[in-house]
């Protein structure tokens, strides 16, 4: 499922217009997006939780010339299932 097919699904169960329900996929992706950026964590009860990784620097391999190479900090989003995710997959 790609985000229009997502659209169309939050249109036709929802009631909303096409381009309503564009709005509200954008205003919560962009939400999330925003407390991830602060350093926040988004939780939704019986779904799951967004938050933020920190991983560390590390050396690696450029796999071509095998060359050691310097990989700098960064931040990654993650997300873990919750309990109500998991048992609806399973």
């Amino acid at each position: 499922m790609n985000k229009n097919d997502l659209v169309a699904k939050v249109a036709g169960s929802s009631g909303l217009s096409k381009t309503d329900a564009t709005k509200a996929v954008d205003s919560v992706f962009d939400c999330i997006t925003d407390e991830l950026k602060s350093g926040g964590d988004v939780r939704l009860v019986g779904f799951g939780t967004f938050s933020v990784a920190n991983r560390a620097a590390s050396v690696g391999r450029n796999p071509r010339t095998g060359e050691t190479i310097q990989i700098a900090a960064s931040k990654q989003p993650k997300f873990k299932a919750g309990k109500g995710l998991k048992d609806a997959v399973n």
